[in-house]
């Protein structure tokens, strides 16, 4: 179907705009007019997102000399019509359905969201959303799984401490790691059939002999054969999902091989340990000139605030939601550094005392990103770390006295005056 309409002067000649569903599309063309300058026409097509119907539509497109193919992240149907194009060797966009939204009121088919899609992306009133090249790719569905796998696991063994629980066992009060080396020996055994808590804890390994006393009364409880059938049941679950991971872990070291130097150079960072390295290189990539600046992968983290004003008074605003994966890895990585004695630590420690823990996590975690960026734009940059001393070494002593002065009269409701100390005596 052809249409032909006067409109203000595009910035893409030939574009084309897809309106993705699960079992097909509505793919729309908008090119300038043969004979009359100044108009486009535009045409609409329907197809199915099987592969040979992707190919017949990306010959169409390549017979209409179609220079930008744009679409919607619909769920997750948009990747392999993206993947296919782009292998087609076009030059694709996929965009934020928040950001091309038509006007509200007006009717809403699948062809008019393809021809509106088409209209903004010809007049540049959009911008792409970040795709990752294939390797990053590859590499990033590995690591979310191994994520997914990881939080199955300790929903599982959660499940097995519930158990333990119902069964007044108290193993997990006394031993740190139910799934270490003695935890494992007694629950197998209690599965064979052994209830003797002496017996039990008789298999204690290691360190764990010196708890002996405290072992025997966990152990003692009303264990029977129908715990120990959901006991196997879940450490047969556990074990499997152990071995997965073990699986996946080899498989990502083969996949990050070719950043080992960016994930060497994150590992330098505070609470950034090579697993959350890979994580990190795996959701922002290594080529930070898709962020212009710092600012930019931050705020494209939703890790930056947003400004929400109104009749000139500021209101409060969350950062947003951003990509829950990084997000995750960002989260481990400012609880590990919290317990570290540097910079980052002093920063969370002052932050969380004044904005609370949350906020805490979203502001350290905002200059993790920032020094995330300027280590990966730069290759001869590494991470000096300033001492958790720094603040106080730039803070204004008298400015500080002075507060801390005002907040022990706000204490007490007294007038607080403060003396020099006299000077002692010499020892002759």
């Amino acid at each position: 179907m052809n249409e032909i309409s006067e409109e203000p002067v595009a910035q893409y000649m030939r574009v084309c705009a897809i309106d993705i569903g699960k079992a097909g599309l509505v793919a729309c063309v908008r090119a300038p007019h043969e004979t009359n300058p100044g108009r486009r026409v535009q045409e609409v097509r329907e197809y199915a997102t099987v592969t040979p119907a992707l190919l017949g539509l990306a010959d169409w497109l390549r017979c209409q000399q179609v220079q930008l193919v744009a679409m919607e992240a619909t769920s997750g149907y948009w990747k392999p019509v993206f993947y296919l194009l782009e292998a087609e060797g076009f030059e694709c966009w996929l965009l934020n359905a928040r950001h091309v939204k038509n006007v509200p009121g007006r009717p809403k088919t699948d062809k008019l969201d393809a021809v509106w899609l088409a209209k903004v992306v010809e007049r540049g009133m959009c911008r792409p959303s970040l795709v990752q090249p294939k390797a990053l790719r590859q590499l990033r569905d590995v690591t979310r799984y191994r994520r997914s796998l990881v939080r199955e696991q300790t929903r599982e063994k959660q499940r097995l401490e519930k158990v333990l629980e119902d069964a007044q066992i108290k193993l997990d009060s006394v031993i740190s790691d139910l799934h270490g080396v003695s935890g494992r020996k007694m629950l197998e055994a209690m599965i064979a059939g052994q209830r003797d808590p002496r017996l039990l804890a008789d298999l204690a390994h290691g360190r764990m002999r010196a708890k002996l006393p405290q072992l025997r009364q966990a152990l003692t409880g009303h264990f029977d054969d129908h715990h120990a059938f959901i006991c196997a049941a879940m450490l047969r679950r556990i074990d499997t999902l152990t071995a997965d991971i073990t699986a996946l872990d080899a498989r990502i070291d083969e996949l990050i091989a070719p950043f080992a130097a960016a994930v060497d150079k994150l590992d330098e960072i505070p609470g950034v340990g090579r697993r959350s390295a890979q994580e990190l290189i795996a959701e922002i990539g290594v080529t930070m000139t898709v962020f212009p600046t710092a600012a930019h992968l931050v705020s494209w983290a939703k890790f930056a605030p947003i400004d929400r004003q109104s009749a000139g008074r500021a209101k409060t605003a969350s950062s947003g939601k951003g990509n829950p994966w990084l997000a995750g890895t960002l989260g481990e990585v400012v609880a590990g550094l919290a317990r570290t004695d540097t910079f980052l630590s002093e920063r969370y420690r002052r932050l969380a005392r004044r904005r609370g823990k949350k906020r805490a996590i979203v502001a350290v975690g905002n200059s993790v990103l920032t020094i995330i960026w300027h280590v990966l734009s730069d290759p001869d940059t590494r991470y000096h770390d300033l001492g958790p001393g720094y603040h106080e070494s730039r803070l204004n002593k008298h400015r500080r006295q002075r507060d801390l002065v005002r907040q022990l009269e706000h204490l007490t409701g007294q007038k607080v005056t403060l003396h020099p100390e006299p000077d002692l005596p010499t020892a002759a």
